[in-house]
């Protein structure tokens, strides 16, 4: 089975934050509070396919308040904040919604992904992710984190599905 075949059978999306729906930079302000920046177009294909029904999740390290109340508003089944071990935030996922793994797109880019990636049907990374990332990955997007990828590879897996609208 060739990688657009792949995609076509995705139903579940599960993103990092830092470095896939960011360009992992972050603004330190002096209080303390971290700003990050996402693209508006990544939003609007979360939005779209949480609206048709894909289960989407969201694991991550960080803990923003802002980052959690964003993703919510689009529609995401789940948003794991503060996860030190991603693949208890993996597990919970799938066990909740009854998902098949196989049927799963994993998109991240450092070395906490690795364990979950490694049990997904696609996993998938921007192109500036971690070596190790890059491995494991079934598709590298030609797009950075923050700069567009996690649209790009909803964007295909919609489009297959003759859902993109």
């Amino acid at each position: 089975m060739n990688n657009l075949e792949k995609f076509k059978d995705i139903n579940a999306f599960i993103f990092d934050v830092d470095g896939v729906l960011t360009d992992g930079q972050v603004l330190v302000q002096e209080d303390g509070l971290l700003l990050r920046s996402m693209n508006t177009r990544d939003g609007y294909a979360m939005q779209l396919a949480a609206s048709l029904g894909y289960q989407i999740a969201i694991i991550t390290g960080g803990n923003s308040v802002g980052v959690e109340r964003r993703l919510l508003n689009l529609g995401i089944s789940k948003v794991y904040l503060k996860v030190a071990n991603k693949i208890e935030a993996y597990e919970h996922f799938i066990q909740t919604y009854e998902l098949d793994e196989d049927k799963i797109l994993y998109m991240g880019d450092d070395m906490p992904d690795l364990p979950p990636m490694r049990r997904v049907g696609l996993p998938c990374c921007p192109a500036d992710a971690a070596p190790e990332i890059k491995a494991v990955s079934r598709y590298i997007s030609p797009l950075s984190g923050g700069a567009g990828c996690v649209r790009e590879v909803m964007e295909k897996v919609l489009k297959l599905n003759g859902k993109w609208r």
